[in-house]
């Protein structure tokens, strides 16, 4: 290998617009295995069963409740003042701040229920 490659080589590595090289995806054995199994795979799937997030369920009472209502006044007031701003072409505000004070609320408020779930 001479000069020339290495240098080559260097240039490749570091253009970001060098061929990008992948292998081929896999091909989908699951209608393969389904016909040849008799269905065990879907008949696993069906066994195990989703557990709810007692944590979602909490904090959406929080953010209804009185304790974060002033979070969430300011957060839906923001919401349509940003909707109605952006159907005049003016976008210059978002609502993140007060997202995240509502999440913050919504979370200090639904710990101590969780962690007495979880106990």
């Amino acid at each position: 290998m001479g000069i020339w490659d290495a240098i080559q080589d260097l240039v490749e590595a570091a253009t970001p617009w060098s061929t990008a090289e992948a292998d081929a995806p896999a091909e989908d054995k699951s209608q393969d295995s389904e016909t040849e199994d008799g269905g065990d795979e879907e008949e696993e799937e069906e066994d195990e069963e989703e557990i709810e997030d007692p944590k979602e369920k909490f904090e959406e009472e929080c953010k209804n409740s009185k304790v974060c209502a002033p979070a969430k006044h300011h957060f839906d007031e923001c919401v349509e003042r940003v909707t109605n701003a952006s159907g005049e072409g003016e976008a210059g505000e978002d609502c993140v701040e007060e997202f995240f004070h509502l999440a913050h609320c919504a979370s200090q408020c639904a710990a101590p229920k969780l962690w007495s779930v979880l106990k």
